[in-house]
């Protein structure tokens, strides 16, 4: 154990090319015959089958991204009740983007915020958020709360 040495066989020695017709590496130096792939400065181009028509451009294009499109933060007004019921809203809590990524409920960078009607809420809170569906308004103002829509800077 004092001196640990590799497995016999676990170490190879390095594949010597271009050093001679006997060394079995010679002449060619493992790149074959002709082509550009057995030229000095070849770079195999991504995507590049052999000169057949790369499978990228084969491949039929569809559907569009839009530059303008926003992605939300979608937040239920079951999570609100569960933070509610966690200690983490007090009845009567003004619940802003900021507070929201504060307590956890929400991560990530600065998207806008949106509030969808899935679950239940009991507590009256003031959201104060970038977009809210029916569901999720009805639902906050049947329980005494109050929604303040925030316009995109």
């Amino acid at each position: 154990m004092n001196n640990p040495r590799p497995a016999p066989g676990a170490i190879k020695n390095t594949k010597r090319i271009g050093r001679g017709v006997g060394s079995g590496h010679g002449r060619t130096a493992t790149r074959g015959s002709k082509g550009a792939a057995a030229r000095a400065g070849y770079k195999r181009k991504i995507g590049f089958e052999g000169g057949q028509m790369p499978m990228a451009r084969i491949m039929p294009k569809f559907g569009f991204n839009s530059p303008f499109r926003v992605d939300y933060a979608e937040v239920n007004v079951s999570r609100l009740q569960e933070a509610a019921n966690a200690g983490l809203l007090p009845k009567g809590q003004t619940i802003t983007p900021a507070f929201l990524r504060s307590i956890g409920v929400i991560s990530g960078g600065h998207q806008p915020v949106k509030i969808l009607g899935d679950g239940e809420i009991k507590v009256a809170v003031i959201v104060q958020v970038h977009k809210v569906t029916k569901g999720a308004l009805t639902k906050i103002e049947a329980a005494g709360g109050k929604v303040e829509v925030l316009v995109k800077a």
